[in-house]
């Protein structure tokens, strides 16, 4: 199995629409990055270009983009969720993001397993408070009760100083460290999503 026949997708759940600067775009580029230097395909959206109804269901009804970004998920093998931290917790975005996903629940196959099993999830954080550990673990034991899969070290964060008026998006350089965090992350998530494209989850025996 060759990373080449691995896909990514980048959900960039920062509140800002269109082009405006974002710290969380930033990140997800810098991980999408270490994905191509490994030869998986990539690809980021960001879903406040999309309107994405509230709800559980895969379609909200007319006007629902979430039928659009749902295609995109499922082909992934690699789903990452970026998200600033408000109120030290994910974004309004990200927050909706998992419970449109919630549908999974309802869909298992013939074994008991959701659409989501055999994909990995990872998680990238950014932010000028703190909550960074609180916002992985939200999404981590969200997504993972959908299916997705959570390798070793699958997050990559940046907090800068409580209440600063410096954002990741504004810094000269990346910091060792958050580049550090971003490699061992993409790593792992190649490794798992490796392993579990091979094999995939047995579910419940006939």
């Amino acid at each position: 199995m060759t990373t080449q026949q691995l896909s990514a997708l980048a959900l960039n759940c920062t509140l800002k629409p269109g082009r405006k600067k974002s710290s969380t775009e930033r990140l997800l580029r810098e991980v999408l990055d270490e994905f191509d230097r490994s030869g998986v395909a990539t690809e980021l959206l960001r879903v406040a270009d999309y309107d994405v109804r509230p709800g559980v269901s895969n379609d909200e009804g007319d006007g629902d983009d979430w039928p659009k970004i749902l295609p995109k998920i499922l082909a992934a093998d690699i789903l990452v969720v970026g998200t600033p931290i408000w109120m030290g917790h994910p974004s309004s975005i990200a927050q909706r993001v998992c419970e449109r996903m919630d549908a999974f629940i309802d869909e298992k196959d013939a074994h008991e397993r959701m659409p989501a099993y055999g994909k990995v999830l990872t998680v990238a954080v950014v932010g000028n408070e703190d909550g960074a550990h609180n916002v992985t673990a939200n999404l981590f034991q969200a997504l993972n009760d959908v299916g997705f899969s959570v390798p070793a070290n699958a997050v990559t964060y940046w907090v800068g100083e409580a209440m600063g008026e410096k954002n990741y998006v504004d810094l000269d350089h990346v910091p060792r460290v958050v580049a550090k965090a971003t490699a061992m992350m993409v790593r792992n998530a190649i490794h798992l999503a490796t392993l579990l494209k091979r094999t995939r989850y047995p579910g419940k025996a006939d």
